[in-house]
């Protein structure tokens, strides 16, 4: 092939009309001209792009192209010809251009960079999706609900929602997906192929996202920032997550109780306890659990392993979710806070106490009993309430037969035959069979005492501790001697007197 040189810049260029184009871009001539609005353009192609003329049409599909090189590329999505290779890891490519971008994640290149904050970037059109972050741009709408995205990959995935289309199908499972790249994501759960491996240490992982999120572990890297209290995370999937702990909101509903969540993950957690499905068993114990994670923790109570520890005292914790909690002993952090008076609380069992107690009236309650007239959030409260007057006890312990009207009283229960204690104090070490014992009892550290009398403004540190201080201003005695009729105010006061008459409680 015959090459002509560009005097100008010295370019060798195959074809001799090809010379005549290129030199225009020196002379800045544009010789074609539209005869409607009369712009110049230096090139014909630009002219033909700009009357919207497409001449090339592909035999194929009949898509239609305004330049015989678009034709020409478009035509190896139907050949999957990839003429173009990379000399690093032999990847092969149908465009140049997607050659050239590939070949900067070898050499880690990254010439376009925001001026905002700085940050770079090795595609352009990347660096422009960027740009919607701190302009908070939305140019996508969907025609049906009129909801707005950043970006057209985002608009095609939302509008699955309203089509419910799901042409991928696994041949495995038979379960079905609307979008490919989730799809191809699940495949991998079948064959355990995990072909996105990490530069710095070499885990590989499944899905990119899970790389991308990963590597944030090396780079200390937190690009995303809450509005309300600045707290940084390293996925915005985290930060929508973190959001409704100052919203409240709950998007993930129930289709049997409709009880609502604020992750995806707590409600398929919620999900187990209607179908009952454990199959995950201990080996040691052969104790049962819904989730393979559960079953990872429990094994820690028979091995004792603490794989979490603490940076500033060494101190280590069998839970991640016990060593932050710990740790906000050593930074005063509070994390929730209530958007009725403000008080902050560093633990999330805290606030909710906080929550039930003193701004109660303020929770809707549309659910009523229909015998006593009690009021309850959700329709699962309200059931569990009614086995109060019925005397319903529908869940059994498997070792002793006793029976519980709760699900939750089961699992307590059940704790005293294996008496395992997998909650554990951040301060002392101490352990709990029961959250609920932990909670009561990391307040003696904190001296936290949520539960005030609104008579005299004592404070305690448990709901029942003020019930029954409560008895010293109404003089209530609920407590009954059937022996006597005797009243007492507390049920230890009256366990005491049954001494006095010698015989057993019944």
């Amino acid at each position: 092939m015959k090459f002509f040189t560009s005097e100008d810049s010295g370019k060798a260029i195959s074809e001799k009309n090809n010379v005549s184009v290129h030199l225009c871009a020196h002379t800045i001539e544009k010789p074609f001209s539209c005869s409607i609005c009369n712009k110049h353009f230096s090139q014909k192609r630009y002219l033909m792009n700009h009357y919207h003329e497409k001449p090339y049409s592909c035999d194929v599909c009949n898509k239609q192209f305004s330049r015989k090189y678009g034709l020409k590329l478009h035509l190896r999505t139907h050949t999957n010809e990839k003429p173009y290779s990379c000399d690093v890891c032999y990847k092969k490519f149908s465009k140049k251009g997607s050659l050239i971008t590939h070949s900067r994640t070898h050499r880690n290149e990254k010439p376009y960079s925001c001026d905002l904050c700085n940050k770079q970037f090795s595609l352009k059109n990347t660096l422009t999706k960027h740009y919607r972050v701190h302009t908070n741009e939305k140019p996508y709408s969907c025609d049906v609900c009129n909801k707005k995205f950043s970006y057209k990959s985002a608009l095609s995935k939302h509008f699955l929602t309203h089509t419910n289309e799901k042409p991928y199908s696994c041949d495995t499972c038979g379960r079905k997906f609307s979008r490919k790249d989730v799809f191809k994501a699940h495949v991998r759960i079948h064959s355990n192929e995990k072909p996105f491996s990490c530069g710095v240490c070499s885990k590989t992982f499944s899905q990119k996202r899970s790389l991308n999120a990963h590597f944030h572990i090396h780079t200390n890297e937190k690009p995303y920032s809450c509005d309300v209290c600045s707290k940084q995370f390293t996925l915005k999937a985290y930060l929508n997550t973190h959001c409704r702990t100052h919203t409240s909101e709950k998007p993930f509903a129930c289709v049997v109780c409709n009880q609502q969540f604020s992750q995806k993950g707590s409600l398929k957690k919620h999900f187990l306890t209607h179908t009952n499905e454990k199959p995950h068993s201990c080996d040691i114990c052969y104790k049962q659990f819904s989730k393979k994670s559960d079953l990872t923790r429990h094994y820690r109570v028979h091995t004792n392993e603490k794989p979490y520890s603490c940076d500033l005292c060494n101190k280590q914790f069998s839970r991640k979710h016990f060593l932050n909690e710990h740790l906000r002993t050593h930074t005063n952090e509070k994390p929730y806070s209530c958007d009725i008076c403000g008080k902050k609380f560093s633990q999330k069992s805290s606030f909710n106490t906080h929550y039930i107690h003193f701004h109660s009236n303020a929770v809707e309650k549309p659910y009523p009993c229909d015998v006593c007239n009690k009021q309850f959030t959700t329709k699962a409260n309200l059931t569990t309430h009614c086995r109060t007057h019925t005397n319903e006890k529908p869940f059994s312990c498997d070792v002793c037969n006793k029976q519980f009207s709760q699900k939750s009283s089961l699992k307590k229960h059940c704790l005293t035959h294996t008496n395992e204690k997998p909650y554990s104090c951040g301060i002392c070490s101490k352990a709990f069979s029961r959250k609920y014992g932990l909670n009561l009892h990391f307040r003696t550290h904190t001296d936290e005492k949520p539960y005030s009398c609104d008579l005299c403004q004592k404070q305690f540190t448990q709901k029942n501790f003020l019930n029954v201080h409560l008895r010293t201003h109404t003089k209530e005695k609920p407590y009954l001697c059937n022996v006597c009729g005797k009243e007492f105010s507390q049920q230890s006061s009256l366990s005491r007197h049954f001494h006095t008459h010698a015989i057993e409680k019944p």
